[in-house]
């Protein structure tokens, strides 16, 4: 049925939906959203339909490529980050950790992959030897910047690396980076997205309907 103006006789046209660019731009302000710092007691938002699934190609340790095919049949909680964040990377990494031992034999289903958003001073042996610090299973990736930019590009993550500031060395600067913990069924499709300062109850609970 037309739908007709206030006050009127010509029927107004009927709502258009919104084409993909709207979509997209919908998705990346939803994200955003829960990104957000503000969100650090949110609770865990499904994400089906809102992202693509898992899909890279990158280095890991040795320079040995790792795609997302080396992943089938875990589950993925996926993290960008860089190894010298001073704050959030290793809060988050030791979260994680703490998430997967609370499993017990289950954690063996789940992988904690960690994504370098800061390929200059992250080698794959350096950030693995980072993330066997907080979690054996874990995996460090990294690659060259189109990819990493690609990727992140992908799942609406926001990276920024500063320049060194004037007498410093090339290696002294900072990354900013956007917070998010990703997880990814065993077929990897995107299930959910949690704010890195969610509650280990929470993550606990969307985790483990994704677990056998």
């Amino acid at each position: 049925m037309a739908r007709r103006a206030p006050g009127g006789s010509a029927p107004l046209p009927p709502p258009r939906r919104p084409g993909r660019r709207a979509a997209r731009w919908l998705a990346a302000g939803l994200l955003c959203w829960l990104l957000s710092p503000g969100l650090a007691g949110a609770t865990v938002h499904p994400v089906r339909g809102f992202l693509p699934d898992l899909k890279f190609s990158l280095q890991g340790a040795g320079g040995v490529a790792v795609t997302q095919q080396d992943f089938r049949g875990k589950v993925v909680l996926l993290f960008f980050g860089y190894a010298s964040c001073p704050d959030i990377c290793p809060t988050t990494m030791a979260q994680l950790a703490q998430l997967t031992e609370s499993l017990g034999p289950r954690a063996d289903q789940v992988r904690i992959v960690f994504i370098s958003v800061d390929p200059h001073r992250d080698t794959p042996d350096i950030l693995q030897a980072y993330v066997d610090l907080f979690d054996p299973r874990a995996i460090g990736l990294t690659g060259d910047e189109t990819a990493i930019a690609d990727l992140a590009r992908r799942y609406r993550v926001a990276y920024q690396i500063e320049k060194p500031r004037p007498g410093e060395a090339d290696s002294a600067y900072e990354v900013a980076h956007s917070r998010g913990i990703y997880a990814f069924d065993q077929a990897g499709k995107a299930v959910w997205l949690a704010s890195d300062g969610e509650s280990q109850d929470d993550l606990r609970a969307a985790l483990d309907p994704l677990l056998d």
